[in-house]
C-alpha cells in the first residue's frame, strides 16, 4: 500500500491535496473598518482599504477535534487563517453533523496526507431505530418506519455478518461522482441516484450500550471509504426495523486519537497567546512525520542527504547497511528528509521535504532504524 501511494505522491500536483481544501486567498484576508472614514475633496468616501496578512510557512499537523455544524472546508479556513499559513488541507471530510478528529495538515504535511487517508478510523455513533432517511442520518426526510425494535441479543448477534471485508452501498447524499456530477447534488435535485456496492473493511464492531428501545451506541474501525451511515441504514434493514445514524463522532484517524486533539477555542486561545509572545504555535503542531508512523526511519549522513535533496539516489554500503524493499522515510540530523523507496541498499527519493519556517514539535518522537 506504501508503495502505490508513494507513486502517487511521486505525480505533480497543485495546492489541492487528496483530502485537501483548496487555498482560498479570502481565508486569510481582512478589511480595515476606520471609525471616522475621510472623504476625499469631492465629498465621496474613498475605497476602503485592503490588506492581506503575511502569509507564511507552516509545517505540521493540527489535529482539529471539530465541533458539530462546522463543515470541514470552513475548518480549514479557520486553521489558515489562524496560522497565517500557506498551504492547508484535511485528511480526510468529516460531515458537519459529525464531530470528532479532523487532522488538518499544513505546509509540507499535505504531501504526507494519502498515508493519513489510508489508514485506519475509529468512529463512536448512535443509530435511532425505526426510522430510515433518505440521507440516512437525521438531516433527512423519513422514508420508513416500523414499529419493531430489536432486542440486545438480537443487535449482537447481527455484528460479524457486518464485521471484516462487507460490499456495502454509498449513501445517496455523498460526494462519489456520478457521470461527472456529485452524488449529494443529483439527490438534492430530485435525480434518482443508483450507486454501486463496494467493498470495504470493518476491522472491529461494537456495541457499547443500548440506553433505551429507540437507540444503540456503536463503535466501528473501519477502513477506507467506509460509510457509517451505510453501516446503520443496512443494520436497521437486517434487523427489520429501520434505522439512521442520529450522533456521530471521529474518535481517530491513523496516528491521531482524541489525546491529540485540540479544541477550536483552546487553538484561538493559544494563538492569542502566541501573539503576546507567551506561547508557541508550535505547540499546537503536530510534526510532519506523525503521519508516517507506520514506515520505517533510515538516517543517512549529511553527504547522502545533499544528494536526495537533489533528488538523486543513494546507494548505501557497509556492514550496517540496510537490506530490504519497501517504503522509508529519512532523516538527517534528526529533521525528515524525503519520502523514498529502498530497494537492497539503493535509496531513490520519491517526495523531499523543506521544513523552513514554524515547525510542529507536540508529541515529537524518533524512531530510526
Amino acid at each position: 500500500m506504501n508503495k502505490d501511494i508513494l507513486q502517487r505522491l511521486a505525480q505533480p500536483h497543485g495546492e489541492e491535496t487528496p483530502g485537501a481544501a483548496s487555498n482560498h486567498e479570502s481565508a486569510s484576508s481582512f478589511e480595515t473598518h476606520p471609525s471616522a472614514p475621510p472623504r476625499d475633496e469631492g465629498g465621496k468616501k474613498p475605497r476602503k482599504a485592503q490588506f492581506r496578512r503575511d502569509k507564511r510557512d507552516v509545517h505540521g499537523w493540527v489535529v482539529l477535534d471539530k465541533p458539530l455544524g462546522m463543515t470541514s472546508t470552513h475548518a480549514v479556513a479557520v486553521i489558515k487563517r489562524l496560522f497565517s499559513a500557506k498551504r492547508c488541507g484535511h485528511a480526510g471530510t468529516l460531515d458537519p453533523l459529525a464531530s470528532g478528529c479532523l487532522p488538518i495538515a499544513m505546509g509540507e504535511a499535505t504531501k504526507t496526507v494519502p498515508f493519513v487517508m489510508d489508514g485506519r478510523k475509529l468512529y463512536r455513533f448512535t443509530v435511532l431505530w425505526g426510522e430510515e432517511r433518505d440521507t440516512d442520518d437525521s438531516e433527512g426526510r423519513v422514508t420508513q418506519t416500523s414499529d419493531a425494535r430489536p432486542d440486545e441479543a438480537a443487535i449482537r448477534a447481527l455484528l460479524p455478518a457486518f464485521t471484516g471485508r462487507i460490499e456495502q452501498t454509498p449513501p445517496k447524499f455523498s460526494a462519489i461522482k456520478v457521470d461527472g456530477e456529485r452524488a449529494y447534488d443529483l439527490a438534492r435535485d430530485g435525480a434518482a441516484v443508483e450507486l454501486a456496492a463496494r467493498p470495504v473493511d470493518i476491522h472491529r464492531l461494537a456495541l457499547v450500550e443500548r440506553p433505551d428501545p429507540d437507540h444503540a451506541v456503536f463503535e466501528a474501525e473501519c477502513g477506507k471509504g467506509t460509510y457509517v451511515r451505510s453501516l446503520a441504514r443496512d443494520m436497521g434493514r437486517a434487523l427489520g426495523c429501520f434505522g439512521h445514524v442520529c450522533a456521530l463522532r471521529r474518535v481517530s484517524v491513523g496516528p491521531f486519537a482524541e489525546k491529540t486533539m485540540i479544541l477550536l477555542e483552546q487553538l484561538e486561545a493559544l494563538c492569542h497567546r502566541a501573539a503576546a509572545g507567551e506561547a508557541s504555535l508550535a505547540d499546537a503542531l503536530m510534526p510532519v512525520e506523525t503521519a508516517l508512523d507506520d514506515i520505517p526511519v533510515l538516517a543517512v549522513s549529511r553527504a547522502d542527504a545533499a544528494r536526495l535533496a537533489r533528488g538523486q539516489a543513494v546507494l548505501l554500503r557497509g556492514r550496517d547497511a540496510p537490506n530490504f524493499r519497501g517504503t522509508v522515510y529519512v532523516t538527517v540530523a534528526g529533521q525528515l528528509l524525503a519520502l523514498g523507496e529502498m530497494d537492497h541498499g539503493e535509496i531513490v527519493p520519491k517526495r523531499v521535504f523543506n521544513l523552513t519556517g514554524l515547525v510542529g514539535r507536540a508529541g515529537s518522537q524518533s524512531k530510526d532504524v
